[in-house]
């Protein structure tokens, strides 16, 4: 690779987004590339021509093994939407401005849905024009609902934040043993697909009886059905513990978060701001059973817990930084990395680069085989693929009793 690079980072971070900024640098390194760049907050950065240069936080081991412990978006996100090319080409025009300026060859892009279809857009300009510059897609989202890849990076840490933290609610739940139970409503992220919700699954073992219901929104939720269901569980158990995902709809289409409010805000890509399933619920059950409830939001704490990260999860964003690295100089652009699961036990995933056509704006759903008959749990399809992407731990690095983190000056000037 002739040129320099720059990477940036999209959307909602996750607990190891920075893993694969340090495997892009760490690719790029090897490659003698002289400058690597990152964007600050984005793409929406990069139109302003904010960047900084790598080299002083990550050119020792000190600085990634940092890296990889330090949570949220180390560059900085955004929630920036590319306008359409037609009618807005000076927007695009300033992307490759700006490239031209620094010398960028390659432009790594770490995201999600909305992240790789900036990918496309930019890729596809660049070929309709007749310009150099690569683009190639890092996946990135907990919500796990990228299609083509197996899973993806981000989510094997969060699903073991949910089944932790999950675990350790049942626990406090059980403690009293009263003759009237306890109801906890746990309301988990995924808008239209439910794989962070199905990760509750994965809290029940031989020490712990698990999740009592877990909804998805691949379901029709149905707050009568839901009611009767919580009336049951409240005549033989002591303790009752749900998840539900904030994503959870009605028949007509409503969120179900939209009944207790219907001024929802929404963000620049249309998507509804979802908060408050749980509460609602939770009064809900209130009102017509008399139980005491409790209603739990995990909300950021699910992809901001890096101290809980899991090992694979680290090790694979980073080899999906250092693999997109590798397709560029390869010549390749307009794709994605994606993980493909080669062996099933010992667990073992490779890596590919997919088009990114197939990938951009197309979310995939929990398969129906892994929902059981009733609609309101997991079977053994499910926690066989997701029990071994929460495996290993990488142990923070501890200064006066709490996490360090690696945090770039750049982003509060």
């Amino acid at each position: 690779m002739k040129g320099n690079i720059v990477v940036g980072q999209s959307g909602g971070p996750t607990a190891v987004i920075n893993s694969s900024v340090a495997g892009v640098f760490a690719g790029a390194k090897a490659l003698g590339v002289e400058k690597i760049y990152g964007m600050v907050h984005g793409i929406e950065g990069f139109l302003e021509d904010k960047l900084v240069e790598l080299h002083p936080y990550l050119d020792d081991e000190t600085g990634i093994e940092l890296l990889k412990r330090t949570p949220s978006a180390f560059l900085g996100s955004c929630r920036f939407k590319m306008p359409k090319i037609e009618g807005h080409e000076d927007v695009y025009e300033k992307v490759f401005e700006i490239m031209e300026k620094h010398d960028i060859e390659c432009l790594f892009y770490a995201g999600g849905n909305d992240s790789m279809d900036t990918v496309k857009m930019l890729s596809d300009y660049a070929a309709a024009h007749n310009k150099p510059q690569r683009f190639v897609g890092v996946p990135k989202t907990i919500d796990n609902d990228l299609p083509i890849t197996d899973h993806c990076p981000g989510y094997g840490s969060a699903a073991k934040y949910i089944a932790t933290s999950l675990k350790e609610i049942i626990r406090d739940n059980e403690s009293f043993g009263a003759k009237k139970p306890t109801v906890c409503i746990v309301e988990i992220m995924g808008r239209n697909a439910g794989w962070l919700t199905a990760a509750a699954a994965l809290a029940k073992g031989d020490d712990c009886s698990g999740c009592d219901a877990i909804y998805l929104p691949e379901k029709v939720f149905d707050i009568n059905v839901f009611t009767a269901k919580v009336k049951e569980l409240s005549e033989t158990k002591s303790s009752v513990v749900i998840a539900v995902s904030e994503g959870v709809k009605i028949a007509d289409g409503r969120y179900v978060c939209e009944l207790a409010n219907e001024n929802v805000a929404v963000d620049a890509f249309g998507h509804k701001q979802m908060s408050g399933t749980a509460a609602y619920l939770a009064q809900i059950i209130a009102a017509e059973t008399g139980l005491k409830t409790r209603a739990v939001e995990f909300s950021t704490l699910q992809r901001a817990a890096t101290h809980i990260a899991s090992l694979t999860d680290i090790n694979e964003a980073f080899q999906c930084g250092k693999d997109a690295v590798k397709a560029a100089e390869e010549g390749k652009t307009g794709v994605m990395i994606t993980l493909d699961r080669i062996v099933e036990d010992p667990y073992c995933c490779g890596t590919s680069a997919y088009d990114i056509h197939a990938i951009a704006n197309v979310e995939r759903a929990v398969p129906d085989e892994w929902i059981t008959e009733d609609g309101c749990g997991l079977n053994d399809g499910y926690e066989k693929y997701a029990r071994p992407l929460i495996q290993g731990e990488l142990t923070p690095l501890y200064v006066n009793g709490t996490p360090r983190h690696l945090v770039m000056a750049e982003l509060f000037d």
